[in-house]
């Protein structure tokens, strides 16, 4: 009764690049990143006059990429209401990328019209939907956006925060720390968890300030976030350290396990762990981190 609601996979989403689907040298580059995913960007990177240019680039990428599994591939398209965003909703059908992120999405009809869109073009389970939350409405409607993502045919895995776009809308100034921001992040994480969503933190725009940004990653893995979203490939790592599993707290999770799993405790909901009182919600908790380490050590692995 006490878990989060869930009915999605497991994904590392530590560390989210964009990359302009304008430039081509980016695109090249990002392959060989070692990020989680890749947001490929057809919306505030690129002009206006080279959107279609841009649609035509990505075009051209998705058919040589190797497509090994170890990162998502997300498209960024321009809002559904513009017809810049029909067309990349068009060519989303012929990369078939993992998902496609929404922008200016202001309510739960806008992720269910792309979802109705997909569905009629005879689209399967993929791409999945992922929604920037960016606008004043998104906030306000958090909880019913979050929600389309606990059936199968809404499509939505994903929040992703668009601080950039808030502020400008809102006012709310850019200091650091982000105090006057904090609740409208704190209502992201809950409404994403209560849909059983992944939630990614807004970009940080200083790039060459890593110690800055390494410090905003540790304030949003505090909050619940599951990874960020990046601007520059040198955010990468530190992306991937501060949002992934350390070593530590593997070993803590893997004795809640363990402990749980041994015959005088089966079928107990609370157990006694080195006078700590641990309870199945905690073990549900701890199984999540195993599996997320393994995954990390997987990806690490890999060639």
């Amino acid at each position: 009764m006490n878990a989060p609601f869930q009915n999605h996979p497991l994904r590392l989403r530590r560390s989210l690049l964009s990359v302009p689907a304008s430039n081509a040298r980016a695109l090249e580059k990002s392959s060989s990143l070692a990020c989680d995913g890749i947001i490929f960007d057809l919306e505030d990177s690129v002009a206006p006059e080279k959107k279609a240019e841009a649609r035509a680039a990505l075009r051209q990428h998705f058919a040589t990429l190797g497509r090994s599994g170890r990162r998502e591939c997300i498209v960024r398209i321009n809002p559904l209401a513009e017809e810049d965003g029909a067309a990349d909703l068009q060519a989303v059908l012929d990369i078939a990328p993992d998902a496609v992120l929404l922008t200016k999405v202001s309510g739960p009809q806008d992720v269910l019209a792309a979802a109705d869109w997909l569905g009629e073009q005879g689209a399967d389970d993929s791409p999945r939907l992922w929604a920037m939350i960016e606008t004043p409405a998104a906030i306000l409607n958090l909880a019913a956006i979050a929600e389309v993502g606990r059936t199968s045919g809404g499509r939505l895995d994903c929040l992703v925060i668009g601080l950039n776009d808030l502020r400008l809308a809102t006012g709310i100034a850019d200091v650091p720390g982000r105090p006057y921001l904090m609740p409208l992040l704190m209502q992201a994480v809950v409404a994403a968890r209560a849909s059983g969503l992944d939630v990614i933190d807004s970009v940080h725009n200083g790039f060459s300030d890593l110690d800055a940004f390494d410090a905003e990653c540790e304030q949003g893995r505090q909050m619940g976030f599951d990874g960020k979203m990046l601007i520059h490939p040198a955010q990468i790592a530190g992306a991937n350290r501060l949002f992934g599993v350390s070593e530590a707290a593997a070993a803590g999770a893997r004795a809640i396990v363990e402990a749980f799993a041994l015959p005088e405790n089966a079928g107990k909901g609370a157990i006694n762990l080195d006078g700590r009182m641990v309870e199945r919600l905690h073990l549900d908790q701890a199984t999540r981190l195993v599996a997320k380490a393994k995954l990390i050590a997987d990806k690490e692995s890999s060639p």
